[in-house]
């Protein structure tokens, strides 16, 4: 089903500015899941827009593990609190 739906999806290039310790993060997860950055963030994103958890207990265990390794301490609330520091 999936190959099907790749023909109906057109997929553009678009630069997002993100925090540096949850890219990190992400890359490292991707990369554990042998999918591209792209990928994933889609997934993430179509799950939460279906109010679906994205990711299976061991993977939320892989993150935690990920977020220890790149200092990452930022919560879901946190996000909307902090400046950008980069202007």
């Amino acid at each position: 089903m999936y190959e099907n739906m790749e023909n109906k999806v057109d997929r553009v290039q678009t630069g997002i500015r993100i925090e540096k310790r949850l890219l990190k993060v992400l890359k490292a997860l991707a990369e554990h899941l042998d999918m591209s950055v792209g990928d994933l963030v889609e997934g993430i994103a179509l799950h939460a827009f279906e109010g679906r958890d994205p990711f299976s207990g061991v993977t939320r265990e892989k993150i935690g593990q990920l977020k220890s390794v790149y200092d990452l301490d930022w919560t879901a609330a946190d996000g909307h609190m902090h400046k950008d520091e980069t202007g």
